[in-house]
Formats: C-alpha cells, sequence, structure tokens
C-alpha cells in the first residue's frame, strides 16, 4: 500500500471504529447460506392415468387428421384433366372406357350359366385393368402425358377387343350346350 493510504488509516482509525454492525448480522448472513446450502426439494410432479389416456388419444387423432389430409392432397395431385391434354383423346378415352363396362356387364349377364368360366375371363380383364390403373397413376407425374393417355386408350381397345373375344366365346359355348340339350331332348 501507499505510504499515504496507511498514514490516512493511522490517523483516522478511530473514526473507523465508530460504526458497528447490528449483533443479529452474522445470524442473518448465516440463515440466509444455510437456506442457499440445503438442497431445493422438488415437488415430484405426477399424471394421473386418464390425463395420460386423453393425451394419447388426442395425438392419435392429431395424427389420423394429419395422415387424412396427406393422402387426400397426394390424391387430389394425382387427378389430371385428360381434356387440358389432347381433347381429342380424352373423348376417346371415354368412350372405351364406357364400352369395357358395358362390355363386363354383358359378359356377366351371358356367362351365368357357367361362372368358372367367367371367372376366368374377368381374372385376364384385371390384369390389363390393373395396367391401366398404372398408366392413370403415372399420367400425373410423366413428362410426355400425351403419350401415356395414347397408352390408356390402347390399353381400353385391347380390353374391349378381348370382352368382344369373349363374349363371342361365351356365345357359342352357350349355343353349343343349348344344341347338345335339344339333341339330349330329341333323344
Amino acid at each position: 500500500m501507499s505510504k499515504r493510504f496507511e498514514d490516512f488509516m493511522k490517523n483516522n482509525n478511530d473514526e473507523f471504529d465508530e460504526i458497528e454492525p447490528s449483533a443479529d448480522l452474522w445470524s442473518k448472513i448465516e440463515a440466509r447460506l444455510d437456506t442457499l446450502d440445503a438442497p431445493k426439494k422438488r415437488e415430484a410432479k405426477t399424471f394421473s392415468l386418464t390425463f395420460v389416456l386423453k393425451m394419447a388419444a388426442s395425438i392419435i387423432v392429431v395424427m389420423g387428421i394429419g395422415f387424412a389430409a396427406y393422402i387426400q392432397s397426394r390424391e387430389g395431385a394425382k387427378t389430371v384433366d385428360l381434356a387440358a391434354i389432347n381433347p381429342e383423346y380424352a373423348k376417346q378415352q371415354v368412350h372405351y372406357a364406357s364400352m369395357v363396362k358395358t362390355q363386363l356387364n354383358q359378359l356377366k349377364t351371358a356367362s351365368k350359366g357357367d361362372p368358372q368360366l367367367f371367372k376366368e375371363f374377368t381374372a385376364e380383364i384385371a390384369k390389363m385393368d390393373s395396367t391401366y390403373k398404372k398408366l392413370n397413376n403415372d399420367l400425373a407425374t410423366s413428362p410426355n402425358q400425351e403419350r401415356v393417355l395414347r397408352a390408356m386408350i390402347r390399353n381400353l381397345q385391347i380390353q374391349t377387343d378381348v370382352l368382344s373375344q369373349q363374349l363371342n366365346v361365351i356365345e357359342q359355348y352357350n349355343e353349343t350346350n343349348k344344341d347338345q340339350k335339344d339333341e339330349i331332348k330329341n333323344i
């Protein structure tokens, strides 16, 4: 320390001794230290089973709604306006799709006598229809939508041709069965 400061302390020592702290100052300090040193006890939070189940149910509902919205948006994005691609192709697609439906109904009514034959015929059409559905799904993301649309129309044309052939086969089969029944009656 500097000499001046030491001299000041010696000369004014009596003035420093005049002010004394209160008697309970140390007890207050000790009390505060004890509260700081003591570990704080936290209350354990408990959740009731109903609260947990309600939270889980609400999370599942929210996730379900989100998933449904996601699926809906994906399906909505896949629909493509065929007329915007090519109006003529769109008309052809509608025409052949309606022909396929009509011929399927005719096939169903014509083959009531032989359900096994109907099952085999519809299995072939189901394969072609799955190809058509795949093309329809690919249409939305394809860079050459007109080409995919032409492939879809070609698939429908092939389905109508196959259905026509199947209808002819069933008609011939039914006629043959009818002729055989008539011959049996005549005998």
